[in-house]
Formats: C-alpha cells, sequence, structure tokens
C-alpha cells in the first residue's frame, strides 16, 4: 500500500538554497550559442584598431569594446561552467542534438578571438608582455578545443545525428583552425629567435589553414545546393547563411598574416612567396566573400520583410563580417590600393551598425526573460528546444 507523505516546510535554514537553484535553473537554456557574442565583439575592437584609414578616437573605442570582450567571456565561462555542474543531463544531451553540437565550435572561436584583441588592442593598456601572455594561453586552449571539435563534431554528426538539411551552422566546428591560423602568428615574433620556434609555429598555422580551407570547400557545396533544391532557410535561421562569410574573410586574413610574418622566419624563397600568395589568393576569394555577402544580404532583408524577429543567430552578422574587414585590410597593405582600403572603411561601418544592433536586442532579451528564462519565470515559459536540423535560435 502506497504511503503519501505531505511535502516537509522549509526549514529557515533551507531557503537560502532556493535563490541558488533559481539562478542555476536560468542557466540551463544557456546554449553554445552565446559564444557567438564574445567572437562579434572582440572582432569588432581588432579590426576597429587595424582600420587603414585615421579615425579620431577609434583605437580608445576598441580598447574599450576588448575590456568588453574579456567580461563577456569571463561571464559565459563562468555561466557555461554552471550549465555543466547543475544541468549536465542537458550538457550531455546537446552533444548529440544536430542543432546544438555544432555551435560547439564557439568555444575556441572566443578564446581565439579575445586572445588576438588582447595582443592587437590591450597591450596599449596593459602592456606587450601581459598582452602577450594573456593571448598564448587563449590561443593555446583555443586551439586545442578547436581541433578537437574540428574532429569531434564531425564525427558526432556522422554517427549519433540524423539531419534532414545540410546547413551553414555545419562550418562552425571547422572554421576554430582558421582562426589559430590567422591570429597565430601574431605570437611569431614573440618566441624566441633562436631554434624552430618561430618557424614550427608559423608552418603550424599554415597547416590549420589548409585543414580548415579544405573543410569549408566539402561544406560549401551541399549548403549551396540545399538553398538551390530547397528553397531560403526559415526565417529565423536565415541570418546563418552570413556564418559562410567566416572562413572565407579569415582565410584571407591568415593569408596576409602569413606574408607579414614569413620574412626572416622561412627560407628563401619562401619567405617572400606568402606575399604573393597573399594576394594571388586574397583577391578572387575575397571577390567571392562580396557575392556571398550581397546574396546572403538579400535574403535577409526579404526574411525581415516576411516577419523574421530577432533572435540570437543574428550574432552572425558581426564576426564573420569582421573577418572580411581585417581581410580587406590586409590586402589593402599588401597591394596598396585605395579600393580595399575603402572597402574595409565600408564593410567596418556594416561591422559596427550589426555589432549594436545585435548587443542592444540581446541586452533587452535578458532584461526581459525572452532569451532566457527569469528565475521567477512560470514554469513553461523556458526557450523550446529547436527541431532537428535546424540551429538554436535562442
Amino acid at each position: 500500500m502506497a504511503t503519501l507523505v505531505q511535502p516537509r516546510p522549509a526549514r529557515p535554514a533551507d531557503r537560502p538554497a532556493e535563490p541558488h537553484r533559481a539562478k542555476a535553473g536560468r542557466v540551463r537554456h544557456l546554449g553554445p550559442n552565446w559564444y557567438a557574442s564574445v567572437m562579434g565583439t572582440a572582432v569588432v575592437a581588432t579590426s576597429g584598431a587595424t582600420l587603414p584609414v585615421h579615425v579620431p578616437g577609434l583605437r580608445a573605442a576598441s580598447a574599450v569594446v576588448w575590456a568588453l570582450s574579456l567580461v563577456l567571456l569571463a561571464a559565459l565561462l563562468t555561466a557555461r561552467a554552471r550549465h555543466w555542474i547543475h544541468h549536465g543531463d542537458r550538457a550531455r544531451a546537446d552533444l548529440l542534438d544536430p542543432a546544438v553540437a555544432p555551435f560547439l565550435g564557439c568555444l575556441p572561436m572566443a578564446l581565439l578571438a579575445a586572445g588576438g584583441a588582447t595582443l592587437v588592442v590591450g597591450r596599449d593598456w596593459i602592456g606587450t608582455d601581459a598582452a602577450v601572455a594573456v593571448d598564448a594561453v587563449l590561443f593555446t586552449a583555443g586551439t586545442v578545443i578547436g581541433l578537437a571539435a574540428a574532429v569531434a563534431v564531425p564525427y558526432l554528426m556522422v554517427v549519433h545525428h540524423r539531419i534532414e538539411h545540410a546547413s551553414p551552422v555545419w562550418l562552425l566546428p571547422v572554421v576554430p583552425p582558421m582562426v589559430s591560423a590567422a591570429l597565430g602568428p601574431l605570437l611569431v615574433p614573440h618566441l624566441p629567435a633562436d631554434g624552430p620556434w618561430r618557424e614550427t609555429l608559423l608552418l603550424a598555422c599554415y597547416a590549420m589553414f589548409g585543414l580548415s580551407l579544405l573543410a569549408t570547400l566539402i561544406v560549401l557545396p551541399p549548403v549551396f545546393g540545399r538553398l538551390v533544391t530547397g528553397g531560403p532557410p526559415p526565417l529565423a535561421l536565415t541570418p546563418t547563411l552570413f556564418l559562410v562569410l567566416g572562413p572565407l574573410g579569415q582565410s584571407v586574413t591568415a593569408a596576409n598574416k602569413f606574408a607579414d610574418a614569413a620574412p626572416g622566419v622561412l627560407p628563401a624563397p619562401y619567405d617572400h612567396g606568402f606575399a604573393a600568395f597573399a594576394v594571388l589568393y586574397g583577391v578572387p576569394v575575397m571577390g567571392f566573400a562580396l557575392l556571398w555577402l550581397v546574396l546572403a544580404g538579400a535574403m535577409v532583408l526579404r526574411a525581415r520583410r516576411l516577419g523574421m524577429g530577432f533572435a540570437m543567430t543574428w550574432w552572425a552578422f558581426t564576426f564573420p563580417v569582421g573577418t572580411c574587414v581585417t581581410g580587406a585590410e590586409g590586402l589593402a597593405q599588401q597591394t596598396g590600393l585605395d579600393v580595399f582600403r575603402w572597402l574595409a572603411v565600408g564593410l567596418f561601418a556594416l561591422l559596427v551598425a550589426a555589432w549594436l544592433t545585435a548587443a542592444a536586442l540581446t541586452a533587452r532579451g535578458l532584461l526581459s526573460g525572452a532569451l532566457l528564462p527569469r528565475p521567477d519565470a512560470a514554469p513553461g515559459s523556458a526557450p523550446g528546444a529547436p527541431r532537428p536540423g535546424t540551429a538554436r535560435t535562442t
């Protein structure tokens, strides 16, 4: 015979734990896609500090944005740690969810982007030695996690996921090695000149360049084929089309960084060969990136007219565009042409507008509880899980 037990009234000693559980419950729906906000913020700082035109106050503003990216990174690392500690079931389920698993590539890119911004911008405020130390730690962690994600996530997609349609989010786990390739050369001059350290790091970055580029070339055909045969993506997922710009712009940036770092590090004729490669590779790829930017922009305008509202996918407008800014900046430096200089300025203006919009709407969604449920939210008010084969939008 079953025995009914009345709930025990909470003792005063029990009550302090309730707010703790409520706060922990709020991070249950905090997915890895939130790291995109760190990526987008850090790239604004980096591209603003290296813009090939003088804008009064821009470097100081870039420093503020850089500091904000570190604050966001620390907050999200803490929140995601709480997510794993208090909601391990949800975290493990995310690994097997084809809608969420690709976003695991956002963590290493956030680490790498914040580290690169520290070396480019933060050194003015914390000193070169401290900036190099911070970047070395974040670069190492981001590269290791990024290489792991580039293997683990595709493995999960093949073995455990059942995916109906190709999606641009498939690019997320294979792009981190390209980010490492673009930011690793910044550390080359700070390694010991004696020994193989500089050459080893530069060639390792070149290897990651090839790894990511070839993986991207495998993923892009089914993504475009899905658009042609299946039509536009769902409204909330339309911004993910901008993710294609990420490996394109970042690869152009990487090629230019190789050209900057190679002289004095690699033996002839390879030391100057990267300069030719940067232009011969970068110009046509930047041309395709601009073509895709116009195509994706047209689809976003169409989706907006049809009622597309804000979702965390709007952060796809930031980091991918930022990589095109840094790519155009590098081409301006290599060629000396004003057309690339003003292209960088135009893309940077687009990047800042997208970042301000995404940041403002994200802050409003957090304050209102629309993006993450508040601790006092009614049961059932949490964002629903996405359908298989789609991307998480909240």
